[in-house]
């Protein structure tokens, strides 16, 4: 059940207080963590690049493939680590990552890079996994602060990894940043079978391959169709063909996992804690993710266009991207040292505040550049804690046995809070777009930056509300 506390146990763990030994693993983790982050990011640097090599304009299919493609994997990999063991899927994770990584880099048309995309990205379910074993390897007093470190540590060391990758770009071309990924998993891998113990619990049952088959692919239908159809046309053909197959798939996941006796996930056993949870994790992390995105785009903007927003580009892109990354590493790790003391549930209220500040501050951000840094630091520090806090909360709810279950649920609803607030926010400007041409090129109006920020508000402050149920409700 996804919705008890487990009974008393012998202690399983190895680590109750800070040592070298410790600080290894859990810097391990945050390696593993950081391939995530290569295989969602990086690519980007070399967009231009991959788009003349395969001769095609369908750029969200690239930055979208392996982001749909955790989602998809996050279910899967979070239940058999239950029943596997979690250092075994987090290796199992690491190699098809890796694989994938070999296979975009190598792959001779769209087609196959697209496969090799899919592959990569079950490095996204890595999170999840080093949640759980994190929080399996550590005493309860160091659970949560281990936690913090390893889902916001690779943040920063993913922004500094940006600067080699873009010289080896120019250097030797795209196939550069699947090469880095692949040495980066190997050695991932190779980390973690030596110095990651297997915790000894494990979850009894059997994986339902057919369940997890039928929710994947219906998440990725379905959140592929939202993805891609601000791009590709809403009503498109071949967009609209993901949506039917999506929504059939996920409509027969959901029948299938309500009606076997051992689903992929326990639907009918979540509780109101873990659903409230799941919910707050959505549109906080959602939201902020999207404002995220927004502080990009503005910043890339002179203030010389006479819009009433922007920050000059240059040297502000390049803080706009920093500083949040900053911003996450403090405020998951701080997230996770007061979570042991507070409790999560209360931590991702304060994240959710914070969020709210920087987010309403940027109505004046827009346009005023000290503001702006202040606020891009403030909204990754609220992402920060919300991953961690949320990651934390949900462990906290279920028992060990079923940390990975639990972590793939996170997983999905921070991907689904991503997809949908992120289209969202493109759909506001594009709806408040008044044909606005400056110097040739098509600029969104004040309007919709500023519905933009009221939007991505509005979504923390029902996430706000339902922290709070949940706070009463614990």
């Amino acid at each position: 059940m996804l919705n008890t506390i487990s009974p008393v146990r012998p202690s399983h763990a190895t680590e109750d207080r800070w040592s070298g030994r410790l600080v290894r693993r859990l810097a391990i983790l945050t390696v593993a963590n950081l391939l995530a982050d290569v295989v969602l990011i990086a690519p980007l640097l070399a967009l231009p690049q991959m788009l003349q090599h395969f001769q095609t304009g369908q750029a969200a299919v690239i930055n979208a493939s392996a982001m749909l493609a955790g989602a998809m994997w996050a279910p899967l990999l979070g239940r058999s680590a239950d029943i596997h063991g979690k250092r075994r899927i987090l290796l199992l994770t690491l190699i098809t990552a890796g694989v994938g990584s070999v296979i975009c880099m190598t792959a001779p048309n769209l087609v196959v890079f697209v496969l090799g995309r899919f592959l990569q990205g079950a490095a996204v379910g890595s999170m999840l996994l080093t949640v759980a074993l994190a929080r399996q390897l550590c005493g309860a007093r160091l659970a949560m602060p281990a936690v913090g470190v390893v889902t916001s540590g690779s943040s920063v060391l993913a922004i500094l990894s940006l600067v080699p990758l873009g010289e080896a770009i120019d250097s030797f071309g795209y196939r550069s940043v699947f090469f880095g990924a692949a040495a980066l998993a190997a050695v991932a891998a190779v980390s973690v079978r030596l110095f990651i113990p297997e915790p000894p619990i494990r979850n009894t049952g059997s994986i339902d391959v057919t369940g997890a088959l039928l929710l994947g692919g219906g998440l990725v239908g379905t959140l592929g169709y939202v993805s891609l159809g601000p791009d590709a046309g809403w009503f498109n053909p071949g967009i609209l063909a993901m949506l039917a197959a999506g929504g059939v798939a996920l409509v027969a996941g959901l029948a299938h996992i309500l009606r076997v006796k051992d689903p992929i996930i326990d639907l009918r056993n979540i509780g109101l804690p873990l659903a409230l949870a799941l919910a707050v994790v959505a549109l906080a992390g959602g939201s902020t993710q999207s404002m995220l995105q927004l502080k990009s785009l503005v910043a890339q903007v002179s203030p010389d266009l006479g819009l009433g927003y922007g920050l000059g580009g240059g040297s502000a892109v390049l803080a706009m991207f920093a500083l949040p990354a900053l911003g996450i590493m403090t405020g998951g790790t701080l997230a996770g040292a007061l979570a042991a003391r507070f409790g999560p549930a209360q931590v991702l209220i304060g994240g959710i505040a914070l969020g709210m500040a920087a987010t309403l501050g940027m109505l004046a951000g827009v346009s005023m550049l000290p503001v702006a840094l202040g606020c891009a630091t403030l909204l990754g520090m609220a992402a920060g804690a919300t991953i961690a806090s949320g990651y934390n909360l949900a462990t906290a709810i279920v028992p060990p046995e079923q940390h990975g279950t639990a972590g793939s649920l996170v997983t999905v609803m921070l991907a689904v809070g991503s997809v949908v607030l992120n289209v969202a926010g493109a759909t506001v400007l594009q709806l408040t777009d008044t044909d606005i041409v400056v110097e040739g090129v098509a600029a969104n109006s004040l309007t919709g930056v500023r519905l933009y920020i009221l939007m991505a508000g509005s979504a923390l402050a029902a996430a706000a509300v339902f922290a709070l149920a949940l706070v009463r409700r614990r």
